[in-house]
């Protein structure tokens, strides 16, 4: 699927394109739906460029979500901003949601639960297989005048006095006012600019897999951790639950090769008999975990959102809510940029935009790097503090409804 064939020189005077998205996936395609007033009101021309060949229909009703397909937690405050861009009744079809979560640590009495009904909300967040998500935003992007460049990826992007110049890997060129990385930061196209990124490994890595349980969740997500390293398992249709376990790296290679029934074991001794026993489970994925930040993720022209911009520590669960937030705080500055008659990749709207962002931000790596590494120091007092801190957090109303809140985007 192309976009029309257009070939401008790197030196045009004026760009071919408003907005070029680099990046089709979840937080790529979200920035397009969000996109749909503003293409209306001033007719920007917008491209989305993605790697991955997309469905030849998306207007195929069949849906078989497998086994192993997996999925993401979206807080409250993410639902209602897809409630905003109008794609929230179609993703409900597919979503469980969270009625209340569990904070333990192995060994330790002290839990903490958080309750939707307390904070009186319908859900603390939804569970949805993020292949659904993707399948929504697309037939909302299908509706709207955006061109696609796809299968194709950026093989050079230049910088330019009114935008980028963009060669893809399929021989168009492109120019954009405003161009948006929105590619997770496998491409190198941050690095090709000279963006620095802060990198820091917890060591760890996370096994991914879905597994059967043989009671009803009841809608409740786990956050278990443990000397190893924080178990969660959020809630699935049926008996099933997705599970994040965090291992020391290098140590997750001997537990990703046992067979399904010692891996069932292993995380029945780990987890406990919360969800009842555990009676299978689907393919397993890993990936080592790191906390990085681009240093600069804007310049004249140019954005950086997603897991290009920053990716966290699975713990808190927040990285693609923070995502999301961007796109529509993005969105919210370029209105109001158009409204002053600025260019769109004016460096005043880009600044406002990163100075809204760069607060939440912090908050956010703050909250979920804190837990990591507060989880996983083992100081011989430390443990009992921890223990009494989270009898603690369930005794006192107003900060357990605080975290809650965080926890459901709700906060920033």
């Amino acid at each position: 699927m192309h976009g029309a064939e257009q070939g401008p020189h790197p030196q045009a005077p004026s760009p071919t394109h408003d907005i070029v998205i680099v990046g089709g996936g979840l937080v790529g395609a979200s920035l397009g739906c969000a996109l749909a007033p503003l293409i209306e009101r001033h007719g920007w021309r917008v491209a989305i460029i993605e790697a991955n060949a997309l469905p030849q229909s998306t207007e195929d009703t069949t849906w078989q979500p497998s086994f192993d397909a997996r999925a993401s937690a979206i807080a409250e405050g993410s639902a209602q901003r897809f409630r905003q861009l109008g794609v929230w009744e179609a993703m409900q079809v597919e979503a469980t949601p969270i009625h209340r979560i569990h904070i333990s640590e192995r060994g330790r009495l002290g839990a903490t639960r958080l309750n939707a009904q307390e904070l009186g909300v319908a859900a603390l967040g939804h569970v949805i297989p993020n292949a659904w998500m993707g399948r929504v935003l697309h037939q909302k992007l299908q509706q709207l005048p955006i061109e696609w460049y796809c299968p194709a990826t950026v093989a050079r992007l230049t910088p330019m006095a009114s935008g980028h110049h963009l060669r893809l890997s399929d021989g168009s060129e492109l120019t954009a006012a405003l161009t948006i990385l929105a590619d997770g930061g496998r491409s190198g196209l941050k690095e090709q600019l000279g963006i620095a990124s802060r990198r820091h490994s917890y060591e760890q890595t996370a096994v991914i897999a879905h597994v059967g349980i043989s009671q009803p969740h009841q809608g409740v997500a786990y956050e278990r951790f443990t000397s190893e390293g924080p178990i969660a398992l959020l809630p699935l249709p049926g008996q099933a639950m997705e599970l994040v376990w965090t291992h020391a790296s290098g140590s997750e290679g001997t537990r990703m090769a046992l067979p399904d029934a010692a891996f069932l074991r292993q995380l029945q001794q780990a987890f406990g008999d919360r969800v009842g026993r555990f009676t299978r489970v689907g393919q397993r994925f890993s990936y080592p975990l790191s906390l990085v930040t681009a240093e600069e993720p804007v310049r004249p022209g140019l954005a950086v959102l997603g897991n290009a911009a920053h990716a966290l520590h699975p713990v808190a669960g927040q990285g693609f809510n923070l995502a999301l937030r961007s796109v529509m705080d993005l969105v919210e500055a370029l209105s109001q940029g158009a409204q002053q008659q600025r260019s769109l990749g004016d460096m005043n709207t880009l600044q406002a935009f990163e100075r809204r962002r760069a607060q939440d931000r912090a908050n956010v790596i703050r909250f979920s790097d804190g837990l990591v590494r507060l989880f996983g120091y083992s100081w011989p007092l430390l443990p009992h503090a921890r223990g009494a801190g989270l009898i603690g957090l369930n005794l006192i109303g107003p900060l357990r409804r605080g975290l809650a809140r965080r926890a459901m985007g709700l906060e920033r």
